[in-house]
């Protein structure tokens, strides 16, 4: 469990590092040339680290259905949206609605045991919380500011 949360925290870090690296190239070469460049350079980099730690193996793929095949057209989305998001809405509130979204999500295909999940039941505990995360981004965005002494 401690492993888990400890990825978790990483990863959100490293999205958040990601995503205003992936701001910034998008203010010098435009969307698209972001796209290709954050995609590919994952492609090389998870091909190098895959060779060298799984070799051949990196390409046994038996139980590989067609339809996991476009988890890559997903992540295209992904960086597109978020770029586009952060360029709009600036990094914090863009990345607050991408978590919201995120975890609501998650919920959903969880209670609904979709895309090949475990079934998990919905409980009022999670809604709740999915209300509060909801909640504060809505309290982030229409704060007020207070300036500095």
């Amino acid at each position: 469990m401690i492993a888990g949360l400890v990825l978790a925290l990483i990863a959100g870090s490293l999205v958040g590092v990601q995503n205003v690296f992936n701001s910034k190239v998008n203010e010098g070469v435009g969307t698209w040339t972001t796209t290709a460049i954050v995609l590919g350079m994952g492609f090389l980099a998870s091909l190098t680290i895959g060779l060298l730690v799984e070799g051949k193996q990196l390409f046994d793929l038996p139980n590989m259905k067609t339809w996991y095949w476009f988890s890559g057209i997903i992540g295209v989305g992904v960086v597109l949206s978020v770029v586009q998001g952060v360029k709009r809405l600036g990094p914090t509130f863009a990345i607050s609605i991408v978590m919201a979204s995120q975890i609501s999500f998650a919920l959903l295909f969880d209670s609904l045991g979709l895309l090949g999940l475990d079934q998990v039941p919905f409980t009022g505990k999670q809604a709740i919380g999915v209300l509060i995360i909801i909640g504060g981004v809505i309290v982030f965005k229409t704060g007020k500011r207070v300036e500095p002494l």
